[in-house]
C-alpha cells in the first residue's frame, strides 16, 4: 500500500511536466514560419531574377533551395494596403483599407478606423497566436499609430521597429522613432537600420525555441532615403550611376541580412521546421532607382511592374525546389499558415458575444501546388487604387485607369505590356469590364481614408514614363 501510494505521489507531482512535454512534443509538430518581406524592390534587382549588377547570394540560395513563383503578385501596388492584405488575407477593400495612410487622417481623431487596419480584423498574429504560436514583428508597420493599431494590441507578443513607413537608415541615439513593445530606443547594437533589424531577427530566433512562432521581418529597405554604410557603397562601386550605386549598396545590406537570418535557423537546429516566404510588398518605386526587369509600371499603379513581385517559397524537405508558374498571391499566406500550422481561423462575434457570418478570405493553401501535387487554380484577382481599377482573369488583364480609356492586355505573353488588345477583342474587353464592375459593386465599404492627391497625377504619369528598359549602368 504504501509502495501504491508513493507512485500516486510521484505521478501527481510529475503531471505537470508530462503535460508540458506532451504539449511541447505537440508545439515542436508545428512549424516557425518566417515571412520576410523587401519595400519598394524592383522585380529584376537580384542576381536570380536577371540582375548582372546587383550580387544578392543569399537571396539567390534561397530560391535554389526553395521554390520561386514566377508570377506572384500582391494585393496592392502601394505599402500599407498591400501590408494590410497580406496580414489579414483578404482583399483590403473589403474592410475600406484601400490607400496609404495619409497624415490628414488626423484631422479624425476621434474615428480610429480612418487611421488604420479596422478594428475587428484579425492578422495572421492573432490566428497563430491562437494555435499556440509566439508571435514577432521587426521592422516597419505602417498600419496605424494609434495604441488600437499597435502591433502588440493587433496579435504580435514582440514589436521592434517604427509605427510608420519609412525611418531614416542611420538613426540617432535618443532622436528616433525606433520602438521596442512601445519604449523608445536609445541604443542600437548596428548603427545601419537594416543590419539591426536583423540583430533583432537573429536574437528572437536563437531566444525561441520552446513553442513554435511566427516571425515577420518587415524591412524597409530599399525604400527611400537612400542611405548606405561606406562599407556596402564601396562593394557596389563598379556601379557608374550614384544613385543606382546607393540602391545597390542597400539591397545587399538586405541579402546580408536574410544570410543572417538562415545561418541562425541552421545553428538552431531549426532550418527543416522553418517555412520561409520571401517577397517584396510591391512593386519598385520611381524614387529609388531600382529596375523592374521586364515589365512596365512601377509602384503605385497596376501594370506588372506595380504589382508583380519576386516571391520565394522555402521549407527544406517538404517543399520541393524549382519554379512556378502558377499565380500565388500574397493573400494566400495566411490560409497556408493555417493549414500548416493545423489551425482554424478564429471566429467573428459580434457585440452581443454571438458569431457573425464566417467572413471570406481571398486566398488558399498553396503548398500542394508548390509540391506540384495539385494543379493551380486559375486565379481572378482585384486591384484598386487612386481612381485605377484592375482585373486579372486567367491570362487576361484589363486596367481601367483615371485619364484614359482602360487598357487590356495578356501580361503572360506580352510581359512589358507594349500590346493593347482592347480595339482587337471587345467581346472580351467588355467581359473584363463587367467583372470589375461586379467586383466594386459588391464591396461591403467605402475606402475609410484617401491618400494626397498629389499622388494620383503621379500614378497616372507612370503608365506613360515607366518602359522596359535595360538594367541601369
Amino acid at each position: 500500500m504504501k509502495s501504491l501510494i508513493l507512485i500516486m505521489v510521484i505521478l501527481v507531482a510529475t503531471l505537470p511536466e508530462l503535460l508540458n512535454a506532451q504539449s511541447s512534443i505537440s508545439n515542436k509538430s508545428k512549424p516557425n514560419i518566417i515571412i520576410i518581406l523587401a519595400d519598394d524592390m524592383g522585380y529584376g534587382d537580384l542576381s536570380f531574377t536577371g540582375s548582372k549588377k546587383i550580387k544578392t547570394p543569399n537571396i539567390d540560395a534561397l530560391a535554389k533551395s526553395g521554390v520561386f513563383c514566377d508570377a506572384a503578385y500582391v494585393s496592392a501596388s502601394v505599402c500599407a494596403p498591400s501590408r494590410a492584405g497580406l496580414l489579414t488575407g483578404r482583399q483590403q477593400q473589403r474592410f475600406g483599407f484601400e490607400h496609404n495612410i495619409d497624415k490628414w487622417n488626423k484631422r479624425m481623431a476621434d474615428r480610429p478606423e480612418f487611421h488604420g487596419l479596422t478594428i475587428g480584423e484579425y492578422t495572421i498574429a492573432d490566428h497563430l497566436k491562437n494555435a499556440g504560436y509566439e508571435t514577432a514583428i521587426i521592422g516597419k508597420w505602417h498600419l496605424g499609430e494609434m495604441d488600437v493599431h499597435h502591433p502588440n494590441n493587433r496579435g504580435f507578443d514582440y514589436f521592434c521597429g517604427m509605427l510608420g513607413g519609412g525611418h531614416n537608415y542611420f538613426p540617432e541615439k535618443g532622436r528616433s522613432t525606433i520602438q521596442r513593445n512601445g519604449t523608445f530606443l536609445k541604443e542600437y547594437s548596428s548603427p545601419y537600420l537594416t543590419d539591426f533589424f536583423t540583430d533583432e531577427g537573429v536574437k528572437w530566433i536563437e531566444t525561441h525555441n520552446q513553442k513554435p512562432w511566427f516571425l515577420f521581418m518587415s524591412y524597409n529597405a530599399p525604400h527611400t532615403p537612400m542611405q548606405a554604410t561606406e562599407e556596402d557603397l564601396a562593394a557596389c562601386s563598379d556601379i557608374k550611376d550614384p544613385g543606382r550605386r546607393t540602391y545597390a549598396a542597400m539591397v545587399r545590406a538586405l541579402d546580408r541580412g536574410v544570410g543572417r537570418l538562415m545561418v541562425a535557423l541552421k545553428k538552431q537546429g531549426l532550418d527543416k521546421n522553418t517555412l520561409v516566404v520571401f517577397f517584396a510588398d510591391n512593386g519598385g518605386a520611381t524614387t529609388n532607382h531600382c529596375w523592374r526587369g521586364p515589365f512596365s509600371g512601377s509602384k503605385g499603379n497596376m501594370r506588372e511592374g506595380g504589382i508583380r513581385v519576386p516571391m520565394i517559397w522555402n521549407w527544406p524537405g517538404t517543399i520541393k525546389t524549382g519554379r512556378t508558374d502558377a499565380v500565388i498571391s500574397s493573400l494566400d499566406l495566411l490560409p497556408t499558415f493555417l493549414a500548416v500550422a493545423n489551425a482554424k481561423p478564429i471566429e467573428a462575434f459580434d457585440g452581443k458575444g454571438k458569431r457573425k457570418k464566417p467572413r471570406e478570405y481571398d486566398g488558399y493553401n498553396v503548398i500542394p501546388v508548390l509540391n506540384g501535387k495539385e494543379q493551380a487554380k486559375v486565379r481572378r484577382l482585384f486591384w484598386r487604387l487612386q481612381g485605377q481599377c484592375c482585373v486579372l482573369d486567367g491570362e487576361d488583364k484589363l486596367i481601367r485607369l483615371s485619364h484614359r480609356p482602360a487598357q487590356y492586355f495578356r501580361p503572360f505573353e506580352d510581359l512589358g505590356e507594349r500590346n493593347d488588345l482592347s480595339g482587337e477583342n471587345k467581346e472580351k474587353y467588355l467581359e473584363l469590364y463587367k467583372l470589375l464592375l461586379q467586383w466594386e459593386s459588391g464591396l461591403p465599404s467605402y475606402p475609410h481614408f484617401f491618400t494626397s492627391p498629389y499622388w494620383i497625377k503621379a500614378s497616372a504619369q507612370n503608365y506613360d514614363n515607366y518602359v522596359p528598359v535595360p538594367e541601369p549602368e
